[in-house]
């Protein structure tokens, strides 16, 4: 028996440290791993032994929370929890000889870790948990959360009915591939399905998809190894529909009400004057929240502008039948007033009556005695239903025009 306890205690593997004394704590294990030294030479260089093949890590992904998206500064926040795995075959040990240890929690320092970076991060909180676990056959794990701020091509043409993908982009380029390759643990549908089970935001945003692109990136004539998480993510439009179109909308459908109500002309104009003011506040609603810059006018531009655009048009149409009804009425009070006393007009020197008289209107001789009423009857039902019928004419014709063009948003909003 004396002879197996000296053997335990002299026993090693690789370059690692003998054993010690007692060999049932961790403390144990980090004498033996030769840790406890402070030589930090290990933690810099590569663990690799066969150099002909790569130190491979296993990557795995969850999705936790969306954060924020801003579309102004075309940017997206995302806490996630990302998973690291490799091997290192200078840093194992038998269980059986420390009382079945099998793992071990190590700082991140205490060997070498992936150098990783986020390539659209633009701002986020570095991890606190800056641990990783190390097995007794030389695999690490290491799983950290994130909350990072991304760079993301925003595309709201059809907001607030958008979907939007955004990638996360894991890559580093200080071991090429010959040295150093990324891979995925799961599959896409297996990593969603996590992330949905375990999603704690349930915002504006609702997480709908997510792909994986594992690609090797060409710098100076070096390959580099980089894994792309594309998020698909889909707008939840039910507070701008509230907010934004249906009040648009109720103000169109008042401002068309007054249009073909039976109230008067002057009355009308007043009504959408005011119906405009308001649907102006709801663009400065709206231009608050949209980028200042896009390649096409988004949707709900097209449809407030349009929308506008028609009010401005009804109170057009409104001041035209004002317009041509005052006209009306100047020209019959006229010709009433020349009907009843044709023999009224502006008394001028005799010569001047003669060299005007080819000039001066003169009614006809039908007009006097029995005939006058019936000439002033003909005269008002030929001037009575210009009126009308200007009026249905303009009236149907907005009609018809904002029919198409409400239809027109409606299909391009759900293609």
């Amino acid at each position: 028996m004396q002879g197996v306890f000296v053997a335990i205690l002299t026993f090693s593997l690789g370059t690692a440290g003998a054993a010690p004394k007692y060999l049932c704590t961790y403390y144990d294990i980090v004498d033996y791993l030769n840790i406890s030294s402070h030589n930090k030479l290990h933690t810099y260089i590569l663990p690799k032994i066969n150099l002909n093949e790569p130190v491979e890590v296993k990557m795995d992904f969850m999705l936790v929370a969306i954060l924020s998206v801003v579309e102004k500064l075309q940017t997206v926040s995302f806490y996630f929890v990302l998973n690291l795995e490799w091997q290192n075959p200078f840093a194992t040990w038998d269980p059986q000889d420390f009382c079945n240890i099998s793992e071990i929690v190590l700082p991140m320092d205490t060997y070498w870790s992936p150098p990783i970076f986020i390539l659209e991060r633009v701002n986020g909180q570095n991890p606190e948990l800056n641990y990783m676990v190390l097995m007794h056959n030389g695999s690490f794990n290491s799983t950290r959360p994130f909350q990072v701020t991304l760079t993301c091509s925003l595309i709201i043409l059809k907001f607030p009915f958008d979907t939007q993908m955004c990638n996360l982009s894991v890559a580093s380029f200080l071991y090429p591939v010959t040295d150093f390759v990324m891979k995925t643990r799961r599959t896409p549908a297996e990593i969603m399905n996590d992330s949905q089970s375990f999603l704690l935001t349930d915002g504006e945003w609702k997480f709908t998809n997510l792909s994986i692109i594992e690609y090797t990136e060409i710098l100076d004539d070096k390959g580099y190894s980089v894994v792309t998480y594309v998020i698909s993510m889909e707008r939840r439009p039910t507070l701008y529909i509230l907010n934004l179109i249906l009040p648009t909308c109720a103000l169109y459908l008042l401002d068309m009400a007054v249009l073909f109500g039976p109230s008067s002309l002057e009355e009308k104009i007043n009504f959408q004057i005011a119906i405009i003011l308001g649907s102006s506040m709801l663009a400065v609603i709206l231009n608050n929240s949209l980028p200042t810059s896009s390649n096409k006018p988004p949707i709900i531009v097209v449809f407030f502008l349009g929308t506008f655009l028609l009010m401005i048009m009804a109170v057009l149409d409104t001041f035209f039948l004002l317009y041509q009804q005052r006209k009306s009425l100047r020209l019959d009070k006229a010709l009433r007033s020349f009907q009843q006393d044709p023999h009224k007009l502006p008394k001028k020197a005799p010569g001047n009556l003669a060299k005007a008289g080819p000039q001066l209107l003169h009614p006809p001789k039908k007009a006097q005695g029995q005939g006058q009423p019936n000439k002033r009857l003909w005269q008002l039902q030929e001037l009575d239903p210009f009126l009308p019928v200007l009026e249905k004419v303009l009236l149907y014709s907005h009609l018809f025009l904002s029919l198409f063009f409400f239809t027109v948003i409606s299909v391009k909003w759900s293609s």
